[in-house]
């Protein structure tokens, strides 16, 4: 089976495709006027005739930029009568309760754009008040007329009986064709007032967008003689068709980070790591998540812009923290002179200042130039010459000048504030989940992740730290490994054990149906699919659940002490303490369907033995570590070449054509069987290991 992945990020569109059982990738410059161009850049680096390829899988930003930067659609709110401000209140809580200047997160609808419908259901989805069918008819002209081009539906209730929805939803979408109609039922059928309306709200601002723009790749692909199925990778580390991705863009928010996760995974059970941290650090951005037995964390909810501020989109999601230091993440200096780095960054246009294309002021990856970590002729493989003069000339004009430091020491200094930065997010993955981080072992990919994750690994005191095969376009190998996955959910609330059981086979009977229709629409293979069934529960006077995967749906409606003790274990990991005799609520039913991919594997490359190209001559290049004015001598060298078993000890730079790994001094770095490095980091005297 011949298929490609390719991921767009905010600087670098990257691409790795498995063709008649070989690989072969790209890594060009991302176009933000045009992601498309991008991505046929890509696709012509890597000499690829898309008529041979059956599948062409696919990750971007698209979405959750459109959100944090405010670009989506017009949109409207249609809510029951009543109720169109529970949008806007949302939670009583305060995030910050020491910040005077705390305000509450902007709803993507103002006010004037909810509206409310006559209409009403209780609790158990039984009709109260009939839907207004002429006022939703009205309504709907009324919305054309104003110029709107996206409109959620988010009735109360819903997630119990969508008939008013349905019935709201094929006036608006036969009355109106020009709008992009989103019902909350067909997203998810989920109790949480506030965060389902803000999660279909969500769907409907970025949908048009995100539209137009699968639709025009779609035309660019079959122009050029594609006649496969295209796939979106979605945030619960899955991927999707394009067709549903056009009705569902709200699952693909984080499209292209959790690929990298998912393929930071496979590596881990190769290699037999229990508890791993993904690290991905970009041109932008960079993100961490935990991965344990090789499975990434999911959870059920997630904040686009940060807790405090940010849109609550209630889908499951795979756990990323991210923090905006990357690459291109601009160095500043604030009123008083302090120095940051991020989050604005320089993205791919201009880019950094040693890109040579117009940027002036100082990035991560200027700073790294200067430190003589990164060679200005190997960057991207020799395909583009960094401008060593003119990053100097950034970081001490801008920086070192003004603070009284020389240009190396303004250079270590903004790695290092980046780096604390970085340190934030793998914590919060790690500690702030009861993981301590010396059990754990750091996967760091992306372009600039293996520059920063050995001083990331000594500072957190991790011990050892993996950089698995082709880093630079890892996310992107993630896509080839993502099965096709979607997530069914539906609110029933009882006691565990007391259920009724045709309650419970009737719900679970309708999510099956909804998947095995969903597998049909998407032409998949049925008898492939994996069908994982779980529950949502908590402890009765608890708000949040955790949910706990079932054997058999009996289990909720007979005396199940392996439910129950599961239950107890998972509270007692995340809370640090457990009830073992409190009554256990049921909240949500859910299912998990996947469908692996057939034929060749990307696993088997992934496990392969590595063959290294032929010898080149080692090279020696001061780089700055820890003292600016004590560079050492570190070995270089190139990657590709290094056979299984190879080890170096740092000082040593590791380049390779998309990515570069810097060794520390006292570091130990050998080339696994498989083609992986493996590094044991030299922790702080004192540190137990």
């Amino acid at each position: 089976m011949n298929l490609i992945g390719v991921d767009i990020g905010g600087t670098f569109t990257d691409l790795v495709g498995y063709r008649n059982g070989e690989l072969v990738l790209a890594k060009t410059l991302t176009t933000p006027a045009n992601p498309t161009a991008g991505v046929v850049t890509a696709l012509e680096s890597a000499k690829t005739q898309l008529a041979e390829l059956d599948e062409f899988l696919h990750g971007s930003t698209m979405a959750i930029n459109t959100v944090l930067e405010r670009k989506g659609a017009k949109t409207a709110l249609l809510t029951t009568e009543g109720f169109r401000d529970v949008y806007e209140i949302g939670r009583g809580n305060r995030p910050d309760a020491f910040d005077i200047n705390f305000k509450r997160p902007q709803p993507l609808v103002p006010r004037h754009l909810r509206h409310e419908v006559s209409e009403r259901l209780d609790a158990r989805g039984a009709v109260v008040r009939p839907i207004d069918e002429a006022q939703v008819l009205a309504l709907g002209q009324q919305l054309v007329a104003e110029g709107i081009e996206s409109v959620a539906v988010c009735f109360l209730h819903s997630y119990a009986n969508p008939a008013h929805e349905i019935a709201a939803g094929k006036i608006l979408r036969a009355a109106c064709p020009e709008l992009f109609v989103t019902l909350s039922h067909e997203i998810l059928r989920e109790f949480r007032e506030y965060e389902r309306t803000s999660t279909t709200v969500l769907n409907a601002y970025v949908g048009p967008r995100v539209k137009r723009y699968l639709h025009t790749l779609e035309s660019h692909l079959h122009d050029r003689g594609f006649v496969g199925g295209i796939h979106i990778m979605r945030s619960n580390g899955g991927s999707m068709s394009l067709a549903h991705a056009t009705i569902e863009p709200v699952s693909m928010m984080e499209s292209g980070p959790v690929a990298g996760m998912i393929g930071a995974g496979h590596v881990a059970r190769l290699l037999g790591i229990k508890q791993a941290i993904g690290f991905d650090m970009g041109g932008t951005t960079a993100k961490a998540t935990l991965i344990v037995d090789g499975v990434p964390a999911i959870e059920e909810g997630y904040y686009i812009g940060g807790y405090s501020t940010g849109q609550p989109m209630q889908l499951p999601v795979v756990a990323i923290i991210e923090v905006g230091a990357g690459g291109g993440s601009i160095a500043w200096r604030d009123g008083a002179g302090g120095l940051h780095v991020g989050p604005q960054s320089a993205g791919a246009d201009p880019g950094p200042v040693c890109y040579g294309n117009g940027g002036t002021q100082p990035t991560v990856t200027d700073a790294n130039l200067v430190l003589g970590r990164l060679n200005a002729r190997r960057f991207l493989g020799g395909n583009m010459t960094l401008q060593e003069s003119g990053a100097a000339t950034a970081i001490s004009s801008e920086i070192g000048d003004a603070i009284g430091l020389s240009t190396e020491e303004a250079a270590l200094g903004v790695v290092r504030i980046a780096d604390s930065a970085m340190a934030l997010a793998v914590r919060a993955v790690s500690v702030r989940k009861g993981v301590d981080p010396r059990d754990a072992t750091m996967i760091a990919f992306g372009g600039a992740g293996p520059v920063h994750a050995a001083a990331l690994c000594k500072e957190i005191n991790i011990p050892r730290l993996v950089i698995p095969k082709m880093p630079g376009n890892f996310s992107a190998l993630g896509m080839l490994l993502a099965p096709w996955r979607h997530d069914f959910v539906r609110t029933m609330i009882g006691v565990l054990g007391k259920l009724d059981p045709d309650w419970v086979k009737a719900a679970f009977e309708e999510l099956a149906n909804g998947a095995s229709a969903q597998i049909i629409k998407d032409e998949l293979d049925h008898q492939r699919a994996v069908f994982d069934y779980g529950a949502d529960l908590r402890y009765r006077g608890q708000e949040h659940s955790i949910s706990v995967p079932l054997s058999e749906p009996a289990a909720l409606y007979t005396a199940n002490a392996d439910v129950r003790s599961k239950f107890d274990a998972l509270h007692d990991l995340r809370y640090g303490h457990a009830a073992a005799g409190e009554v256990i609520e049921v909240v949500n039913l859910r299912l998990t369907v996947t469908v692996g991919r057939g034929g060749a594997s990307v696993d088997e490359f992934l496990a392969a033995r590595f063959e290294p190209e032929a010898a080149r001559p080692e090279e020696v290049r001061e780089v700055i570590y820890d003292d600016p004015e004590k560079p050492l001598a570190a070995r270089i060298l190139w990657r590709p070449c290094l056979a299984p078993g190879f080890t170096v000890t740092g000082p040593a730079v590791i380049e390779e054509p998309n990515s570069t790994l810097v060794i520390f001094p006292g570091d130990v770095a050998t080339i696994t069987e498989h083609g992986h490095i493996m590094i044991s980091i030299k922790l702080p005297e004192g540190v137990m290991q």
